[in-house]
């Protein structure tokens, strides 16, 4: 079966992992951290061009920590996509604020600016928009409008390392930017995020509290928890982060053949706005119908793809959300989405003869 996404790690890997081992400094409890986690926030900073980059031990505990360093809390509320992965909305939910649900831009799959302004009322703290399947999120248009009512804009760029709009790479759009390195990723740590931000105080509350609010240590200044990335972590990061642009170039590579060849077939190829860069974490199409989506990804799953799909219920309708009352909401592009768009591998491990038996399936099943 050729997977969706699979880690790709190697000798370099391993070397660093022992090399970590050896040194017997498998964390840090002090604020800047260890000295790989050090090393690799500053070759983070240098690669999206930001002055912070503060490493964590997950996308949702950048997520958390992004909400709790600007004040989100009980009574407010923070403006999220239901279609994406339910870490967005949970982090909100956790920090006790309330979740409001908005669609999306049926071309890109992403919040949509007009949605995003009709739901804002006198209780918005934040807006949280995703850079879904590795596209940047319209976050100039959400940006502009969020700036005039004092909201914080988090970028959810969990799933686009790599990606950029206008020349600026994706995490640097908003006021703070959210990674995850978990091994589905373009990149990987094991575990792991990061959040990225230009804003020096932002930077230095967020260093303190993924370590219990300390500054030098027994000295609790603020709330804050163990939220720090380990050595380990950060020497794979250091690894990876060096391959980034060869794994990204043949993302690009595998993406560019299935649109070009997609084109005229029944099915929709994703659609890169002008200006924008996708880094294709996930290459998703969009079928005529439910029917057709399920008909298409059983036959290629019979033919050993791990096709996917991301995402078969939007947050609003999981278990969870829905006991709260959040499954009356109409939705529906966002509806229409998790209905009809299926994922297609584009990983490096697929080769040119993969994407040929693909798109042969593709255009007999349409």
């Amino acid at each position: 079966m050729i997977p969706i996404n699979k880690p790709l790690l190697g000798k370099e890997e391993a070397d660093a992992v022992l090399k970590v081992l050896q040194s017997g400094i498998l964390t840090n409890p002090m604020p800047e951290g260890g000295p790989n986690l050090r090393a690799f926030e500053a070759e983070l900073e240098s690669y999206t061009r930001a002055k912070h980059a503060v490493a964590v031990n997950s996308g949702t505990a950048a997520l958390y920590l992004s909400l709790l360093v600007v004040g989100v809390g009980p009574g407010d509320e923070v403006i999220v996509p239901s279609f994406t992965f339910i870490a967005t909305a949970s982090a909100v939910m956790i920090k006790g604020a309330k979740p409001v649900f908005v669609d999306i831009d049926p071309g890109t799959y992403n919040m949509s600016p007009d949605a995003f302004k009709k739901a804002i009322t006198r209780k918005t703290k934040a807006v949280i928009p995703v850079d879904l399947y590795g596209l940047p999120a319209h976050i100039d248009a959400i940006g502009e409008i969020a700036e005039d009512k004092g909201i914080s804009v988090i970028e959810d760029a969990c799933q686009a390392q790599g990606a950029s709009s206008g020349g600026r790479m994706a995490g640097t759009l908003g006021n703070m930017g959210c990674f995850s390195f978990y091994p589905g990723k373009v990149m990987t740590t094991g575990e792991g995020g990061a959040v990225i931000t230009d804003d020096d105080a932002l930077a230095e509350r967020l260093r303190r509290t993924r370590t219990h609010g300390q500054i030098k240590g027994y000295d609790s200044v603020m709330l804050g928890g163990n939220f720090r990335m380990p050595e380990i972590e950060a020497a794979l990061g250091r690894v990876q982060l060096k391959k980034l642009p060869g794994f990204l170039a043949k993302r690009a590579e595998n993406a560019k053949v299935l649109t070009e060849e997609l084109a005229g077939t029944k099915v929709v190829p994703p659609l890169v706005p002008e200006g924008m860069k996708h880094n294709w974490y996930l290459y998703t199409i969009r079928c005529n119908s439910n029917k057709e989506r399920e008909g298409l990804r059983q036959k290629l799953t019979e033919a050993g793809f791990g096709v996917a799909i991301y995402y078969p219920i939007p947050v609003h309708r999981t278990p969870y959300y829905a006991d709260q009352g959040y499954d009356k909401l109409d939705l529906p592009e966002t509806e229409r989405a998790a209905e009809t768009v299926l994922s297609l591998p584009v990983n490096p491990l697929v080769m040119a003869n993969d994407l040929e038996k693909m798109l042969e399936i593709i255009k007999k099943y349409q």
